[in-house]
């Protein structure tokens, strides 16, 4: 046995040890797949270990989550810090070889994977950011962006719709540094995939504008490293690597059986492959010795790739200072500018839809945030999300800053996710927030790995009114407040709205949306930077209040409105617009209890919206007027007043609460 062989039997058994001690995992990937991981890695791929977040490295993603043994076994071996130890405590507690792999837990992995199909599309978003950022950086003999993205997928992954989505892109965008490598072995956990995924997988890519390649031996490397070159050397199109495997390959007794997929082998099984493979070593977690010797040769001459660009970079600094502050800047987690004493910036005039609000802010943002880079799902005209003074990208123009995403909500909100862990780019989505349910799966995604993604979400409310209920959204903000570090932004008016754009520009470890109406709000004298803290007064009274009335985004204009009137009945209120609960949450306590004050329990929440969460604030005592049911198809006026957010209905409500009487 030569010791590429040996090198490719040591991933394989490291994984299934790992996933044995465990016993829980996906032997059958790693087990069919080492080799070409291995000839990736150790052959085609720059990367460096001693400098794992070297700006020009090649990406690799492990779209197949699935597999995660395998990505921890190459770690190992290729010196990112995974040690032994850390394989024997695959999948437990506070590891760093979690279940599916973890962006951030884990040196050397680049995002989280596991949802099938997330992957293909966020290694999309790392290819699109390559490109845009050589267009802008690059100069004749100085490739300061030059680099591949990989991505290892299955079958399962191309049976997700996200990976059809992303591919389509790709296609178009001519994204020839995008690499995928097809693990076909026709298994999933249900058996074969006969019963559910018959189409020719490459002529479904040919028609995307893929080049597809074919390996018909899963174990032949010499044709995979021939298929990655013939990958690279096409330079316009993306390319697809349909590679047959065994699934378990080398377990006489569950290879190519749905069974090697989703279980441990079994201690008998592991030491009858072995003996198959002729991998003489009957310890668990071994390393040979000739296999360490091997990869310290390989480890060594991967480093020096990354010092030859290091050396290179350093030249371009000194040749090219007014492209390396801009790179600084591009790469820098701060805003280049100081947004918050910019008083042009929280200037607006007049009654503004906040989808407006948001266009004028995202229009100053495009001349003092140079590295935006965002796109709509084909609904730009109408989310206001195109910035003015920037090109489109395309495969003609890759140095263009508005991204035309086409129908594609799902792979839209992945590839800005890939976007966002490649760095050097600040990127934003947008669409209908009613279709914030294509996207939630990527969202989710932004706010497990802490992506500071920004999301414009249009159309906010029943105020859509003719377009009907499928566009309306009811249940969509509570699935988002639902959401672990997920900020949600609901402004009034446009000072309110620019206060959204700074927030979401400097959290830096959450993702946001921006929840904005289609119908015109009044700008509200009282808004501005207060609304930095979440949630703030608008309108107090003297002395204690005999009701709060908390609102976000077009209802702060009824509690507003129906402050003066209660005043007139004798009511004292405190009206309260909550731009964004999370930012709220996380002021201190005597803050909170400066607004919402615990001694004042009648209170009063008004949201377009389903009312779910809102009780937190309200309390037992306290009132919702909300969206119970779907909306409706007609005008947005009708709808409003037919649901019950009229300032005639808050006065009511707030009055019955306060005198005690019972509702009609």
């Amino acid at each position: 046995m030569n010791i590429k062989e040996e090198t490719i039997n040591t991933l394989r058994f490291l994984s299934a040890d790992a996933i044995e001690k465990a016993k829980s995992g996906h032997p059958g990937l790693p087990m069919g797949s080492a080799p070409m991981a291995y000839t990736l890695w150790a052959e085609k791929m720059n990367h460096s270990p001693e400098n794992p977040n070297w700006p020009n490295r090649d990406r690799f993603v492990l779209s197949a989550g699935h597999g995660s043994a395998l990505l921890y076994s190459l770690l190992h071996i290729f010196g990112y810090g995974v040690t032994i130890e850390d394989l024997k405590n695959f999948r437990q507690k506070g590891s760093k070889t979690p279940g599916h792999p973890e962006y951030g837990v884990t040196c050397g992995v680049e995002t989280t994977s596991g949802p099938l199909g997330q992957g293909i599309a966020i290694a999309a978003g790392f290819a699109l950011a390559e490109s845009r950022l050589a267009a802008e950086f690059n100069k004749p003999d100085y490739d300061v962006y030059n680099h591949y993205t990989y991505a290892l997928c299955g079958d399962g992954c191309l049976m997700e719709g996200v990976s059809s989505e992303a591919a389509s892109l790709a296609g178009t965008m001519g994204l020839g540094k995008l690499i995928v490598l097809y693990d076909s072995n026709n298994i999933t956990i249900e058996g074969s995939t006969d019963s559910a995924f018959t189409e020719n997988v490459r002529k479904r890519f040919d028609a995307y504008g893929w080049q597809t390649l074919f390996v018909s031996d899963g174990n032949d490397t010499e044709a995979i490293a021939k298929a990655i070159d013939e990958a690279k050397a096409e330079t316009s199109k993306p390319t697809l690597i349909e590679i047959k495997t065994l699934i378990g390959f080398g377990a006489p007794n569950k290879q190519g059986k749905a069974s090697a997929h989703g279980e441990p082998l079994g201690a008998d099984e592991i030491k009858s492959a072995k003996a198959n493979l002729g991998f003489n070593h009957n310890e668990d977690f071994c390393v040979p010795s000739e296999v360490k010797s091997h990869m310290e040769n390989i480890i060594k001459s991967l480093g020096e790739k990354e010092k030859a660009w290091q050396e290179m970079f350093l030249k371009y600094r000194a040749e090219f200072p007014e492209m390396a502050e801009k790179w600084d800047t591009f790469h820098s987690a701060d805003l280049p500018c100081s947004l918050i004493d910019n008083d042009d910036f929280w200037t607006y005039e007049g009654d503004t839809a906040t989808r407006a609000s948001s266009e004028k802010a995202l229009q100053k943002l495009s001349k003092l945030v140079p590295n935006l880079f965002g796109g709509s799902a084909d609904l730009g005209p109408s989310n206001k999300s195109v910035m003015k003074d920037r090109e489109y990208y395309s495969k003609d123009n890759p140095s263009g800053s508005n991204i035309h995403f086409g129908v594609r909500e799902f792979a839209m909100t992945a590839m800005a996710n890939g976007v966002a862990l490649h760095g050097g780019l600040r990127p934003y989505v947008a669409s209908f927030f009613v279709f914030s349910d294509y996207m939630k799966a990527g969202l989710r995604l932004s706010a497990l790995m802490g992506l500071p993604v920004i999301s414009i979400m249009t159309h906010d409310s029943i105020g859509v009114g003719e377009d009907g209920p499928t566009h309306q959204p009811i249940e969509q903000l509570a699935a988002l407040r639902s959401m672990p570090n997920y900020t949600v932004f609901r402004p009034c008016d446009s000072k309110e709205t620019a206060a959204a754009w700074y927030m979401a520009l400097t959290r830096k470890t959450s993702p946001s949306a921006l929840v904005l109406t289609r119908q015109n709000l009044p700008l509200l004298e009282e808004t501005g930077k207060n609304a930095l803290k979440g949630g703030y007064v608008l309108k107090d009274c003297e002395g204690a209040a005999d009701i709060l009335l908390m609102a976000s985004g077009s209802e702060v204009e009824l509690i507003y409105k129906a402050h003066e009137i209660l005043k007139g009945k004798g009511i004292k209120s405190k009206v309260i617009s909550m731009i964004s609960w999370e930012v709220f949450d996380e002021q201190s306590s005597e803050y909170k209890e400066s607004v919402m004050p615990k001694g004042v329990t009648k209170r009063l929440a008004v949201e377009a919206a389903s009312g779910f969460g809102w009780h937190k604030y309200t309390g037992l005592d306290g009132e919702i007027i909300s969206m119970e049911t779907f909306g409706d198809s007609a005008p947005a006026k009708e709808l409003f007043k037919e649901f019950g957010f009229t300032v005639e209905n808050v006065v009511e409500t707030a009055e019955r609460m306060v005198n005690g009487t019972v509702s009609k």
